[in-house]
């Protein structure tokens, strides 16, 4: 093992074992290397890395804490790594979505309360079939995200953002040149809200799953063009 990947697993063990928690300050660069048992040079490049991945924040001039390692920091690497992935990815991508997704809306059906059922039956009658591409982008983006925020699952909500931002172009391109697209988002939204309302999570889940994979199959389509 590389000196720098033995300085990153004695840190991250630090941090597993409770001896470090969120929030908390990490001893001094010579002090903290003295007691692992490492160089300095080793110690600043796995707090550089470790910084990188948002598991530590380097305060200038303060110290280095450990961050509140929460999910949606946590998984910016994720989100960093399918950025850089081109178009000819989109398939895979929503492919891991339809999979995530279709099973979040099933266990949303299972724990959504009354009050974020509400709150999602708001959000489908704030529009109509007359909307604009744009705005019909941003209610399906509010849609999805409280849906998964209903499975109480922080991880799997932060996950499934992740991939959703990269998918939002080929949903704009859907709109544009899908006759009907419109119509189908809204009202496939209706029968996944309504399922959930009514605490199905097989119907719910199926329902998903045939949403996300109606704009799979176009874009293998509009890609065979």
């Amino acid at each position: 093992m590389a000196v720098t990947d033995e300085a990153i697993e004695k840190i991250k063990a630090m941090i597993v074992s409770g001896e470090l928690g969120p929030g908390d300050r990490l001893p001094p660069e010579k002090e903290l290397a003295e007691r692992l048992g490492l160089s300095r040079n080793s110690m600043r490049e796995a707090v550089k890395a470790l910084e990188v991945i948002r598991v530590l924040d380097v305060r200038r001039g303060d110290g280095t804490y450990v961050t509140s390692l929460e999910p949606h920091l946590l998984l910016e690497a994720i989100t960093f790594v399918i950025d850089m992935h081109d178009d000819d990815s989109l398939l895979e991508l929503f492919a891991v979505r339809r999979m995530l997704e279709s099973q979040a809306t099933g266990l949303a059906a299972t724990h959504g309360d009354a009050e974020a059922i509400a709150a999602l039956q708001a959000e489908i009658a704030g529009v109509d079939s007359g909307v604009s591409i744009d705005d019909l982008v941003a209610h399906d983006i509010r849609f999805h995200r409280e849906i998964v925020q209903m499975t109480g699952n922080a991880y799997l909500a932060s996950l499934i953002e992740s991939l959703s931002s990269q998918t939002i172009r080929a949903r704009v391109w859907r709109g544009l040149t899908e006759q009907g697209a419109v119509e189908r988002t809204l009202s496939e939204h209706r029968a996944i809200a309504d399922a959930i309302a009514q605490h199905d999570p097989a119907l719910a889940t199926s329902l998903a799953t045939a949403h996300i994979a109606g704009v799979e199959r176009w874009l293998r389509q509009a890609a065979q063009a």
